[in-house]
């Protein structure tokens, strides 16, 4: 069952809730409370975002206020369509839908003219300087910084070069717009911050019709306030950052009294063990053909984690679990995969599957196919049942037989006895080798009175310890499997050298055997390998093969005080 943030613990108030209730309480109309979504189409959403989308989609929910979805597109560099599709695509998948969707570059005639504006005030000015330089002469938070030689010059001046930028007289890194704020101020971003950089791109909007470009500073918290955006939630990585944002305001926003002025609230952002999140470092996994792509199930992107088979339930529940605080840490992925098994295990088939399959023989049954009955789904009887063929010879996963018995395995051995699931109890006697000495077939007895669903004394008292899965070989067919492992070995890789900790085994593709119910199998399926995990059929077909990627495993196999 799918959780909704409000519904399921009414009286819970997160701590932003609290600050908009207190909002309302002191006069704010709640007819004027709005939100917004303002992702960068510079990549794929992740599962930090989905912490975002579900807080500004579910509050708009909650006080039945209207919600932009705002593409902060101010960088053709590394903007493109292809990023925008799949952030909707993402949004919808999670259940949700916007009201408006706008872009940045919608208002970028209004930002250039408030940029004038600044000018005009003698708060902007053209700096001839190069970006190193700037950034040098910015110093750090305990060393004051140093001014411009180009701060000075007159509004006549800057306003002239700065309609030249706007007209394309200057290449790209001969200028910039920066604010003039403080040279001296503790915090970094109000040094005289950037305004407007020279960039001779197309954006995928406007194509050539700007070619000095602003940037997200200057551009967030007005668009915010042209939208009268009333409570603008954020990350906390932008809390140093909202003096800035409110400075901007103040200096634009005073010509009209009855508008909304924004208020920029920071909530601790999602950082999960052993990933990365970080746009320019999947970037890089890409370049370097460490992933496949975007999509690619090894990363945490949305479109990844779809792709593994995680659903829009596990992920919203998830969410709703770890709640909104300010504190930042780091939750372990085994959380994330505690959500998608509790879900898929309400919702998945269950099937039969050898992975790495060993032959068995049954010596003592006839050469027959018998027709068992299996549950498709104990959850939920409304799955119904299903046939599955049942033979003399049959594969089992090759880890599920040792000649001589070891402590603790329960499993199949020379002269020990297993149930086979929804089958019979078999003894195994001795086994054939190849030119090797490798194990090749396994041979055995069955007892013809212990077949499942009969209920005897002897089983009663414990007869057997284990239940193996199994497929008859003459039923079976091959399928593709993508067995995924940890992309990163390390529990925190976000580090300068993250690629450093890159698991080499992080993906294996098999083929495995299935039973024939599997030939049913269709994209968007979810099933449950039973005795392994959870797969799913992938979206993505080549040459008309499915290709099954696992989800999760059955249990969690994250071992404890992982570094």
């Amino acid at each position: 069952m799918d959780f909704n943030f409000y519904s399921e613990i009414k009286s819970y108030l997160h701590f932003i809730e609290k600050i908009i209730e207190e909002d309302i309480k002191n006069g704010f109309p709640i007819k004027k409370i709005k939100f917004r979504f303002p992702p960068e189409p510079n990549g794929f959403l992740h599962i930090g975002h989905v912490k975002a989308i579900c807080l500004n989609f579910e509050l708009s929910k909650k006080y039945k206020s209207p919600i932009n979805l705002r593409f902060d597109d101010t960088n053709p560099i590394v903007e493109n369509r292809n990023f925008i599709d799949s952030i909707k695509k993402d949004i919808l998948f999670l259940g949700f839908h916007w009201d408006i969707e706008s872009y940045a570059s919608d208002y970028f005639c209004k930002l250039y003219k408030w940029a004038i504006k600044l000018i005009k005030k003698n708060k902007a000015y053209v700096d001839d300087q190069s970006k190193n330089i700037i950034q040098r002469q910015r110093k750090n938070p305990f060393e004051i910084g140093i001014d411009s030689d180009y701060r000075n010059r007159s509004i006549e001046e800057n306003l002239f070069l700065f309609e030249r930028m706007r007209n394309g007289f200057f290449e790209e890194g001969a200028c910039v717009l920066r604010a003039k704020i403080n040279m001296s101020s503790s915090n970094m971003n109000m040094r005289d911050p950037i305004m407007y950089r020279i960039l001779q791109k197309k954006h995928h909007r406007t194509g050539y019709q700007w070619c000095i470009y602003p940037t997200y500073d200057w551009t967030h918290g007005l668009c915010d306030y042209i939208e009268q955006i009333s409570h603008s939630l954020c990350s906390l990585e932008f809390e140093n950052r909202r003096p800035l944002y409110n400075w901007y305001l103040n200096q634009i926003c005073t010509e009209n009294s009855k508008k909304i002025i924004p208020k920029q609230i920071e909530f601790s952002r999602l950082n999960l063990s052993h990933t990365i999140t970080s746009k320019r470092k999947i970037q890089y996994l890409i370049e370097k053909k460490i992933i496949q792509s975007w999509d690619d199930p090894r990363i945490l992107t949305i479109s990844g984690l779809r792709r593994k088979g995680y659903t829009s339930v596990a992920l919203k529940n998830f969410i709703h679990k770890i709640g909104i605080t300010k504190r930042n840490n780091i939750i372990d992925v085994s959380f994330l995969e505690f959500w998608i098994r509790e879900h898929l295990n309400k919702i998945a088939l269950r099937v039969m599957v050898v992975l790495r399959p060993i032959q068995l023989i049954i010596d003592n049954y006839s050469d027959i196919t018998e027709w068992i009955d299996a549950e498709n789904n104990p959850e939920n009887p409304n799955f119904g049942n299903r046939k599955i063929p049942f033979s003399k010879f049959l594969y089992i996963e090759e880890d599920d037989f040792l000649e001589k018995e070891k402590k603790n395995f329960f499993r199949l051995c020379i002269g020990k006895e297993v149930r086979l699931k929804n089958a019979y109890i078999i003894k195994a006697n001795s086994v054939i080798r190849n030119y090797e000495g490798k194990i090749k077939k396994i041979h055995c007895t069955y007892d013809p009175k212990s077949k499942s669903g009969k209920k005897n004394k002897i089983e009663k008292k414990g007869r057997v310890k284990s239940t193996l899965h199994w497929v008859s070989i003459k039923h079976s067919f091959p399928i593709k499997i993508n067995l995924y492992n940890p992309l990163f070995l390390k529990r925190n890789p976000n580090s300068i050298d993250f690629y450093k900790h890159i698991n080499p085994k992080s993906k294996d593709r098999i083929i495995g055997y299935a039973e024939p119910f599997l030939k049913k199998a269709k994209k968007g399926d979810h099933f449950q390998f039973q005795r392994i995990g959870y797969f799913y059929v992938d979206n993505e077909i080549k040459n008309d093969q499915i290709i099954f990627n696992k989800t999760v495993s059955i249990k969690n196999k994250w071992k404890k005080n992982e570094k």
